[in-house]
This record gives structure tokens, sequence and C-alpha cells, in this order.
């Protein structure tokens, strides 16, 4: 018998793989309305819809170690590495 249900995270992450400016209206809304902790989990949720946290890894160059710890609640990025994974996503940091 075929699954007929998906998990709520499934479902959205499908989503911004199909629609990549809804995930990006995501991100604008969490910075508008979030705090850092926020903007780091939603950067991680986001990192599963663009090939996950291996492929943002291989895309920013950025040490798999050092990408969690940063997309962790307590990351605290700097510019350089928010940018290259934002890049990384086919997004930009944008004022």
């Amino acid at each position: 018998m075929a699954k007929t249900h998906r998990t709520h995270e499934a479902a959205t992450i499908e989503m911004f793989q199909r629609d990549p400016e809804l995930a990006a209206e995501y991100l604008n809304s969490v910075m508008a309305d979030g705090d850092e902790s926020d903007l780091m989990l939603a950067l991680r949720s986001l990192s599963k819809a663009f090939g996950g946290m291996q492929e943002v890894t291989r895309e920013t160059e950025v040490n798999a170690h050092t990408l969690y710890r940063t997309l962790s609640e307590q990351g605290n990025p700097e510019l350089k590495t928010l940018s290259s994974i934002l890049r990384a996503m086919g997004m930009r940091l944008a004022v």
C-alpha cells in the first residue's frame, strides 16, 4: 500500500524546493519578525530543501562542523558565512 501522508516538515521542504521564491519570502519574514535564533533555525530548515547540510557545506566551502555550529540556535555567523550560506541556496542578503 502506498504511503498517503507525509510530515509537515517534508511537505514544507518540498514546497521550498518547488518554489524558491516562497523560501525567500519565508526567510524575509523570519528576518523581519524573528530573532537571531529563529533565523538560524530557518536557515537550517531551508538547507534541507537545498540539498541538505552536506550540499550547503560543499557550496559554501565551510567545514561541516562550522556550518552546524553556525546554524545552531546559539549560532552567530559572520556576514561572510551568512552570505555564503544564502548564495548556496540561490539567495542573497539585501536591504
